[in-house]
């Protein structure tokens, strides 16, 4: 199944953003073949919470960031081998899938890593004649990779001593290299048989299927000498044998590097950059191995398809924008600084509310509107148009809002009062949370500043909000890398807000802008209820002077 698509309004979001998000993914569900999620890009406020629960609609699901994941690559699904298995068998296996490196597993967790340089490695050290009793090679590796047969003894059990000796000499000789445990590789030599079973020789590898006297079968028995019957010719024996060592004694155990599903691609570039590995394992977020990661596969990265939402700025976007496939814009405000790597559907109009467009789209594929989601688009347009007074609400918004209301069975002015009153309790709010609950950034004439904004149909409850945000703002101002900060206190009933500001000239730029005297940090302004139409253009143009 494809990925979904998101749809996405801007951080820190308010109703509108939250509700188009929402009624946009439905719309796109019921004229598309794809499938459409509403995401989040920040924390909902108050006001949205009630508008979510009073319409029986579930908050839709926080996505912090859209840069590609590894989860949106394509994962080798190899899997994992168990670790007693032989070098031989591990080759097969790479050559049989064409992987070059395999998993090592245990009950689903990433034990270690073998790969093709692994296996060549362990194959020309070929001075080390006693690696199957080092690796406790068990028995049934060896007779796997000798395609031979346990003629004398118990096939169970590993090589616990001894060497590898091939009885090229004669029982004189031998006498003086065969020592306890040794693997002893020989053909059909009954003195040479008889020889290594005297010199107390863990097991004796006959080559080429020569046949094994019962004489020697039954004095092997009784030394606890095993026999193997093997079709190899002896050289071939020879080169095999080492072969037999389970993986776990040459696979990687420490320091590998591997990534989990969640990790942003871009955060592990520079780690497969400087690593020259083929593949890299994946686990998810408990440990478990999902699969590997190959170099190439990062070349054909799906990167995740974005619709946005109420917002056409990056600064307003989600983090990891830059990396994910804008598909479509649909917004109400300024055009912004996005830019896209083809072509887009971007619909702007300039309406009081991105979830009025919604609405005419609705209008214009001949959807009809169920009740929750012309109750969502209602409470947006009654939030962002603060139910009509805001000099941005035109009359498609109104009208829109009217058809909206009466589809979802609710009255205008009782439900945006109701509303009004849900979003502006702060009493379960701090004040970091209430200065960027509905808060953006801008920059104009190389000068970079936020704007928040809260509006509430109680007047105290915003004289009382007023000296705890300048301290706040004070603050903020220092440490962030904002110039200058904003925000209004906006009264809904008086249709008024007071202005707070905070950084150097910002108290020029306000007087500037609005053509009054301010007060050392803030300034009242009569019929001003709009952060988009009122405020923001007049600071910028203030700013360009």
């Amino acid at each position: 199944m494809d990925k979904p698509v998101y749809v996405i309004g801007h951080k820190n979001p308010d109703t509108d953003s939250i509700c188009s998000a929402i009624a946009y993914a439905q719309l796109k569900n019921k004229t598309s073949d794809k499938y459409y999620e509403a995401r989040r890009a920040g924390q909902v406020n108050n006001e949205t919470k009630y508008v979510l629960e009073t319409f029986g609609v579930e908050t839709p699901e926080l996505i912090a960031d859209v840069g590609t994941q590894i989860r949106d690559v394509a994962i080798k699904k190899i899997d994992g081998i168990n670790s007693g298995i032989s070098l031989k068998k591990a080759w097969n296996m790479m050559k049989d899938t064409a992987n070059a490196t395999l998993p090592v597993t245990s009950e689903g967790k990433l034990e270690g890593i073998i790969s093709v340089n692994d296996i060549a490695t362990a194959n020309m050290d070929i001075y080390e004649t006693r690696i199957l009793a080092l690796s406790k090679t068990p028995y049934r590796n060896i007779l796997d990779t000798l395609e031979g047969t346990m003629i004398v003894g118990d096939e169970e059990g590993c090589v616990e001593e001894g060497k590898i000796l091939i009885g090229a000499a004669n029982p004189d000789l031998l006498e003086n290299y065969i020592e306890k445990g040794d693997i002893f590789i020989t053909g059909n030599r009954f003195e040479s048989h008889l020889c290594a079973i005297e010199m107390n020789a863990g097991c004796i590898v006959v080559c080429m299927g020569a046949p094994v006297s019962k004489t020697i079968k039954k004095i092997a028995m009784q030394n606890h000498c095993r026999i193997i019957s093997t079709p190899c010719e002896t050289y071939v024996a020879a080169r095999l044998i080492s072969q037999s060592t389970p993986i776990r004694y040459f696979m990687r155990k420490e320091n590998i590097v591997s990534f989990e599903e969640d990790d942003y691609i871009s955060d592990m570039k520079e780690t497969v950059t400087k690593i020259r590995h083929r593949d890299f394992p994946v686990l998810d977020k408990a440990g478990n191995y999902c699969g590997m990661l190959s170099r190439r596969s990062l070349i054909n990265m799906r990167k995740k398809k974005i619709i946005l939402v109420d917002h056409n700025e990056k600064s307003q976007a989600v983090d990891g924008i830059e990396e994910a496939e804008i598909i479509e814009i649909i917004d109400h405000h300024r055009i912004g600084n996005l830019e896209t790597l083809a072509p887009v559907y971007f619909r702007n109009q300039p309406l009081g509310c991105t979830a009025t467009i919604i609405y005419q789209m609705y209008a214009e594929l001949g959807v009809e509107i169920d009740s929750k989601i012309a109750g969502l688009l209602c409470s947006a347009i009654l939030s962002d148009t603060l139910m009509f007074r805001s000099p941005t609400c035109t009359e498609p918004d109104k009208l829109a809002a009217e058809k909206l209301a009466e589809i979802a069975g609710i009255r205008i002015e009782e439900y945006a009062a109701a509303m009004f009153r849900a979003g502006s309790s702060l009493q379960d709010k701090t004040t970091e949370e209430i200065f960027y609950q509905d808060y953006k950034k801008f920059a104009s004439n190389g000068i970079k500043f936020g704007a928040g904004q809260i509006t509430s149909l109680d007047g105290e409850e915003l004289a009382a909000l007023k000296p705890k945000l300048l301290s706040f703002m004070e603050n903020a101002c220092k440490t962030s890398s904002a110039d200058m900060l904003f925000f209004m206190l906006t009264d809904v009933i008086h249709e008024s807000t007071e202005l707070l500001f905070v950084g150097e000239n910002a108290k020029n730029i306000v007087e500037r802008a609005f053509g009054a005297k301010a007060e050392n940090s803030f300034i009242v302004m009569k019929n001003i209820v709009s952060r988009k139409k009122q405020v923001i253009p007049q600071l910028m143009s203030a700013m360009q002077e």
